[in-house]
């Protein structure tokens, strides 16, 4: 026997995909993060470069590199959203701390690896660095931290509501 008809365009209604809902919001924050760097700090401030060790034309174009990933990353992102909310899979708890947790492991990454192992960049030039540094790890682990508070509480939640 066939299953019923689904009108057209209605979704499928499945369980909350948990895993996945906080990795395809990592995404997003992961490209916003980048976004927010590129716009503010590259383009607004003119701080500097992706890639600072070569030329000002070199620079720019990295700067285009990065804000060409940054938007593929942003698109692929939202039709991962779009497709777990259309599949009613969407867990917005663990979409909410994903955000986050991707958008400070950005900051992070680009404050740590970026900056001083492989010093494509520094945040400022011509000024003491040091309070800059701190201040741009520090919010990276503040979004990390928070974004980690979220997902153990998301999940915590989960595994009580299993459990009754």
């Amino acid at each position: 026997m066939n299953p019923p008809a689904r009108p057209h365009g209605a979704a499928l209604a499945t369980r909350p995909e948990r895993r996945r809902s906080l990795l395809v919001c990592g995404l997003i924050g992961i490209a916003v993060m980048a976004a927010v760097d590129e716009i503010v700090f590259h383009q607004i401030l003119g701080w500097h470069h992706f890639y600072d060790r070569s030329t000002p034309a070199v620079g720019l174009m990295s700067d285009g590199l990065l804000h060409t990933a940054e938007l593929l990353a942003l698109v692929a992102g939202f039709f991962l959203y779009a497709d777990l909310r259309r599949r009613r899979a969407l867990a917005p708890a663990h979409a909410r701390a994903g955000f986050l947790l991707g958008a400070g492991a950005f900051q992070l990454f680009d404050g740590i690896v970026d900056h001083k192992l492989l010093r494509l960049h520094q945040i400022r030039y011509g000024v003491d660095i040091a309070p800059y540094d701190l201040a741009w790890n520090a919010a990276a682990l503040a979004l990390i931290l928070i974004g980690t508070a979220l997902a153990v509480r998301a999940s915590r939640r989960t595994r009580a509501e299993s459990a009754s």
